[in-house]
């Protein structure tokens, strides 16, 4: 027995999730950028983590060719930032509220944790791709997280 899709979806909906801003940088240089709240730790040894991305994304070709990628977790009053990634069809890097962070990747400097991650391996999976990073440098703010639940952006504890 198979559970339908529209109660997945709900009972995930359910699941407190971080709210990040994968980013990397083409062979020609152009910017991507996507919300995921499908990011985790997957490895302490090797530092391993792992973000998921819809085989139909406009970011996917971009991401599934790098060599590196950054994943910006979310603070506190940075849901614009997160809605404009998650929206196709503009330029999601127009407000300039990114910049060169590790290894030149764009980065927004007021998220919570950055994590550097060169790819370790690319995993498809449904209709997502699974690509994990080995972590190579970290950034981390004293800010409050921004988290997903209930198909809304919380901060923890309220």
């Amino acid at each position: 027995m198979t559970v339908a899709a529209a109660d997945f979806r709900r009972a995930m909906s359910r699941v407190p999730a971080p709210v990040t801003v994968a980013t990397t940088v083409d062979r020609d240089g152009r910017p991507w950028g996507f919300t995921s709240s499908s990011f985790g730790s997957l490895s302490l040894s090797p530092p391993l983590v792992l973000v998921c991305l819809d085989h139909g994304a406009s970011t996917h070709r971009a991401f599934t060719t790098t060599g590196h990628f950054l994943v910006n977790v979310l603070a506190d009053g940075q849901s614009e930032i997160a809605r404009r990634f998650a929206t196709s069809g503009i330029d999601r890097f127009g407000a300039g509220d990114t910049e060169a962070a590790e290894f030149g990747l764009p980065g927004i400097p007021e998220a919570v944790v950055r994590v550097a991650c060169s790819m370790y391996r690319i995993v498809d999976a449904g209709d997502h791709s699974i690509l994990i990073g080995r972590a190579e440098a970290t950034h981390v703010a004293d800010r409050s997280p921004l988290v997903y639940v209930d198909r809304g952006f919380v901060l923890p504890g309220r």
